[in-house]
């Protein structure tokens, strides 16, 4: 009779056992019931801000770790249940990064079968002529978060309008947008946080990117996924220990640890910063180079994958404007020219 005393009952259906506490709102809950909360916020927050219409081609930004794996199981499952009418496809960015990449593409491979999904996927080599591997031996563990970070953005576009998409869809968490605006205001990139709280970006470019994972907290996904047992590779980027981001996600876990709410406290701060109209924003236009949309003459993935190919990797890091009209100097050590390999060769 004392055992049965100490069981602790769902809150919400107030019939089955408790199974967890929800980091969010501190709810003892069963895990149907969790289930069900966690499918409903996804359901409504898609609502309450139109991401989809009927007939839109979305294309889910695979990398087979924890939050994209979530992300394409339950708006597969949302998009069946709730007739969204929508043609789902996931679309991933083999970077080059051997022992990672290639291991976490095996389980995109096996989401693809599961999920019933289309499967495309675009590659640095391919697009730039670079991997991840031959950049990180070039210029070392310090600054290749940029190089991949800027690849990568150009490299998910692209794929996207290969497979002729109207929605990007990418598994960004609420932990993940709060990290964001604590180092736009840290660096103080008013051009970044004035955009890095939306839950919709891009939406004057070529194809809109949604975060439907927006007020979702990182441990919620993951209890998703472990109670569902899917199928997902949880191995960090070997090139990523030391990078700036990981300061800013050990913060936001202290704050998390003395008030749960602390992460969506600070969303709806960076939703709340208004820019003075006196503040000049860059313009945004086409790189004269491949045609991306950029604020400068050449595009960031243009001027870095310069530096690469002349041999000044360093090149375009850590400045807001770099000169890249000057002539070009004829290498004769063997180096690449980017004619060879102009950023965004492949053909869309």
């Amino acid at each position: 009779m004392e055992g049965k005393r100490n069981v602790r009952i769902c809150c919400l259906c107030n019939e089955r056992r408790a199974s967890l506490k929800r980091p969010k709102t501190l709810q003892q809950i069963c895990t149907e019931c969790f289930y069900l909360a966690f499918e409903n916020e996804i359901h409504q927050i898609i609502l309450s801000n139109r991401l989809f219409s009927r007939g839109d081609r979305v294309a889910i930004g695979a990398s087979g770790g924890k939050d994209s794996t979530v992300l394409a199981y339950v708006l597969s499952k949302l998009n069946r249940v709730h007739d969204y009418g929508l043609h789902l496809f996931l679309l991933s960015v083999d970077e080059g990064i051997t022992g990672y990449r290639d291991d976490s593409l095996e389980t995109v491979h096996r989401n693809q079968i599961q999920y019933g999904l289309p499967l495309k996927i675009v590659s640095y080599k391919d697009l730039y002529g670079w991997t991840m591997d031959e950049i990180v031996k070039l210029i070392g563990l310090k600054n290749n978060c940029t190089f991949c970070g800027v690849f990568r953005r150009q490299a998910l576009d692209r794929g996207a309008a290969f497979l002729k998409v109207d929605k990007l869809v990418t598994g960004h968490n609420a932990d993940d947008i709060a990290e964001t605006i604590l180092l736009n205001i840290l660096r103080g990139d008013i051009a970044r946080l004035s955009r890095c709280s939306s839950i919709v970006t891009g939406e004057d470019g070529p194809i809109p990117r949604c975060k439907p994972f927006k007020y979702t907290y990182e441990k919620e996904i993951f209890m998703y996924a472990y109670f569902k047992k899917l199928d997902y590779f949880s191995t960090e980027c070997i090139y990523s220990p030391n990078a700036y981001r990981g300061f800013a996600r050990e913060f936001i876990k202290d704050l998390e640890r003395i008030r749960p709410r602390a992460i969506l406290d600070i969303i709806k701060s960076g939703e709340n910063f208004r820019i003075s109209t006196t503040t000049k924003m860059p313009e945004q236009g086409t790189c004269e180079r491949c045609g991306y949309i950029s604020s400068q003459k050449w595009c960031k993935a243009c001027v870095l994958l310069d530096g690469l190919n002349r041999g000044l990797p360093k090149l375009g890091i850590g400045r807001s404007r770099v000169e890249v009209g000057c002539k070009e100097e004829n290498e004769s050590h063997g180096r690449k020219s980017i004619e060879s390999k102009q950023c965004g060769s492949l053909d869309f």
